[in-house]
């Protein structure tokens, strides 16, 4: 079953919008995962920290709500960080969170509009345009990404 470590500022919609567009790429991120209906969701974005988890399943539709495992810790939080991950946060907060579940080995991909939060080249981010979010286009690839996994 992959995982996938979901951002929502420059993801679900463009880094520096007006509040009435939040969320606006949320229909083609739900399209996909209906597509792949055994991924499940983390949540890593920042709004982790300041919102409840049964909030952030909110502004999903009930089918994919269900969907959300949970979110990551806190990069402050997390202990023995390998030393390969100490300056890519968000890969290691994703890493701790595997490890916390007993799922190491699980396939997993970050949908992500910052890619300096991950090791460079890593395979398993799937990096979207902050400045426009996630595009229908993009969706298209990421469903067959998350196809590859399952």
């Amino acid at each position: 079953m992959p995982i996938l470590f979901l951002d929502f500022h420059g993801v679900l919609h463009p880094e520096h919008c007006h509040e009435s567009k939040h969320f606006c790429c949320l229909p083609f991120l739900e399209g996909v995962l209906r597509e792949v209906p055994d991924c499940e969701l983390v949540i890593t974005s920042t709004w982790r920290l300041h919102k409840p988890l049964d909030d952030l399943r909110s502004y999903f539709s009930s089918d994919v709500a269900n969907r959300i495992a949970g979110v990551t810790r806190r990069f402050s939080e997390l202990q023995d960080v390998p030393d390969t991950l100490v300056s890519y946060q968000r890969q290691a907060e994703c890493h701790a969170w595997l490890s916390e579940h007993e799922m190491r080995h699980s396939p997993w991909l970050a949908l992500d509009d910052r890619s300096w939060l991950y090791r460079p080249l890593t395979t398993s981010l799937f990096p979207v345009d902050g400045r426009t979010g996630l595009t229908k286009h993009q969706a298209l690839h990421l469903a067959a990404r998350l196809r590859q996994l399952a």
